[in-house]
This record gives C-alpha cells, structure tokens and sequence, in this order.
C-alpha cells in the first residue's frame, strides 16, 4: 500500500511540473539588400527539424531583397536560437552569438525583423 502511494505522488508531481503549450506564430523579414551574391536565404537554428544541420529555404516572392518565411508551432519552449544562412552554407554573424528571441508563456505572434549579418533587429508582438 505505501509503495502504490508514493508512486501515485511521483506521478502527481511529474504531471504537474508539464509546461502548458502555447501557439506561437513568427515571421523572419530579413533585408538582403546591398548583400553581394546572394542566390538563397536560409535559417537553422535549434527549433527547426533540421536542427542546424541543413537550410530552411526563405524566399523573396516580390524580389524586393528581404526574405520571408514563418513557421507556426504549438510549444512550452522559452525561446529559440538561430541564424540565416546565404547560398547554404555562408553563416552570418561569423564569430558572434546566435540570434535569439525569448518566448512569454501565453499563445504569441511575432514579427522578427533585420538586415542581414547585423545584429540589430526588431521584435514586434502581436
């Protein structure tokens, strides 16, 4: 009887220590104008599929030189970590940190605007 008790509290304990999941919906709008050769835009980071091992492919539908694409995900992560990616496999911000954007803990949309391989950006939530 005392063993069916304590693991009924364990159990209790791990259910209630479970982070609820929130939609979050973010755009990435990077400006690639005056940027020389550039062919492709990509991201990786580690909220991706592909982790960082291989591109997601951003595009410019109206080739006015910033690349788009959102990702839409239900998660109880605090935040992501990335960085674009021209041609496949040129990294920006060699030598520097990642990107970074933290998440609050309710349903989120966000904008992530910057130039790329600068490392000022601008975050507008919704």
């Amino acid at each position: 009887m005392k063993k069916i008790v304590a693991v009924l509290i364990i159990a209790i304990n791990l259910l209630s220590c479970v982070q609820e999941e929130y939609n979050k919906t973010i755009t990435f709008l990077v400006d690639t104008n005056g940027i020389e050769n550039i062919k492709s835009l990509g991201i990786r980071g580690d909220f991706l599929p592909t982790r960082w091992s291989e591109s997601i492919p951003m595009t410019d539908e109206n080739n006015d030189g910033v690349y788009e694409i959102t990702f839409k995900e239900k998660t109880a992560i605090y935040g992501i970590s990335f960085k674009f990616v021209k041609n496949g496999f040129d990294y920006e911000l060699k030598n520097q940190d990642n990107r970074e954007i933290v998440f609050e803990y309710k349903p989120e949309t966000i904008i992530y605007k910057t130039t790329f391989n600068k490392p000022e950006n601008e975050i507008i939530r919704k």
